[in-house]
């Protein structure tokens, strides 16, 4: 396992190109404070007044005023092109938990690559902060403290079984696929409980973030064979 570029024992915010609301960076950053840009997200952490601790990528979208701008030391150029910027941040990072921001606003195929990402790096506790909803790949299981009528939609990113407690729509003896049974606009009875076997995205209404950022990373923890440590190096 390399060692990570950024190893830190306060949370992670992810900031992409893609787009955003200014107030979203400001939410993320107020509960995780260490600020990654993914390659052309370090234009707009300079453009929001932020100086990025690091900067990860090929380097293909930063401008050059903005490299200029920040210390060589906290540039990273990764070169290759089998991995997204996004995917390059998340294998290069160490810490609690990860808030992305600006991935999913620009453009449809950066957020398809954006959640392809997550799935490849299941030992990151990511979740991805949207227009209106958060996103993050569930653990095999995951405890979440819902009220009735809570929105809840599960994606299959592959093949996926599971069983379920809390929710209007059971999943219990379901093969879900993305071509095949999906489980969008389910609804919560109650907190939730889902066990599942496979890459499944969890989505949320974005009110929910810091209860969706407790529960994935106490799932982490415990489906790490190591504790916490191991959860956060990825190993």
């Amino acid at each position: 396992m390399m060692t990570p570029l950024v190893q830190t024992p306060e949370a992670i915010t992810l900031l992409g190109g893609g787009g955003f609301a200014p107030p979203d960076l400001q939410l993320a950053l107020s509960l995780a404070p260490v600020l990654v840009a993914a390659d052309g997200g370090a234009d707009a952490a300079l453009a929001a007044g932020h100086l990025p601790r690091a900067v990860i990528g090929d380097f293909d979208s930063v401008s050059p005023a903005t490299l200029a701008a920040i210390p060589p030391d906290r540039l990273h150029r990764i070169d290759e092109q089998d991995s997204t910027d996004f995917g390059k941040c998340l294998r290069s990072v160490a810490a609690p938990f990860l808030i992305a921001v600006g991935f999913t606003g620009a453009r449809f195929d950066h957020a398809l690559a954006a959640m392809s990402a997550l799935v490849r790096h299941p030992w990151q506790s990511c979740v991805i902060l949207g227009a209106e909803e958060v996103i993050f790949l569930a653990p095999p299981r995951l405890s979440l403290p819902l009220a009735a009528g809570t929105r809840v939609s599960l994606f299959p990113m592959g093949p996926v079984r599971g069983e379920s407690r809390g929710l209007r729509w059971p999943i219990d003896g379901i093969d879900f696929a993305p071509a095949g049974r999906i489980g969008t606009s389910n609804e919560a009875t109650g907190p939730v409980e889902l066990t599942v076997e496979g890459p499944m995205l969890v989505l949320l209404p974005r009110d929910l973030l810091v209860p969706a950022l407790a529960a994935l990373s106490a799932g982490r923890r415990a489906a790490a064979p190591d504790g916490p440590a191991s959860a956060a190096r990825g190993g």
